[in-house]
């Protein structure tokens, strides 16, 4: 099945990614490396919330930005950060386990209205609009972490701060 073959990766990056929310320091919500930047509570709100996506492209076929109904979730504390971002997964993890093929093969579209931003096999869309996604987002913030002098876990094997992982 698809599903068993993405799950073994599925929970190593969102394992690695809850190594790196453990680590967000509270009462620095406000930084940004640059004005275009998100600010810090934003960016590890957003990666908290990553996982829903999941469900999001598994149990529906689009996603209309013109219709939907999205508020941002924000980190105010790193309980609650971690809580947000344990319960996503969980929910995640069980939509991802229990998909069929034929789900998983079927389309999913991303769009503003008339604007189609991508219309791909769902299993794209789980590889690239989720995984890929928080792994762009999960190294951006550590880019924050280091600008902070947060030391950062290892992700592929050790880090300057972490050389035993």
């Amino acid at each position: 099945m698809i599903a068993e073959s993405i799950l073994p990766e599925f929970d190593h990056e969102f394992a690695q990614l809850r190594r790196v929310l453990e680590r967000v320091p509270e009462g620095k919500g406000e930084f940004a490396p640059h004005e275009k930047s998100m600010p810090m509570a934003r960016l590890a709100g957003h990666l908290a919330e990553l996982p829903d996506w999941t469900g999001v492209t598994i149990l529906t076929d689009e996603m209309d930005f013109a219709v939907a109904d999205y508020t941002p979730y924000i980190m105010e504390s790193r309980e609650d950060l971690l809580k947000r971002f344990d319960d996503s997964l969980a929910k995640a993890r069980e939509v991802l386990a229990n998909a069929s093929d034929e789900q998983l093969m079927g389309t999913w579209t991303m769009r503003q209205g008339e604007q189609v931003y991508f219309a791909l096999p769902k299993v794209a869309v789980l590889r690239s609009f989720v995984l890929n996604h928080m792994i762009h987002h999960r190294a951006q913030l550590g880019v924050y972490l280091r600008m902070n002098d947060v030391p950062l876990p290892g992700m592929y094997g050790p880090s300057a701060d972490d050389p035993g992982m």
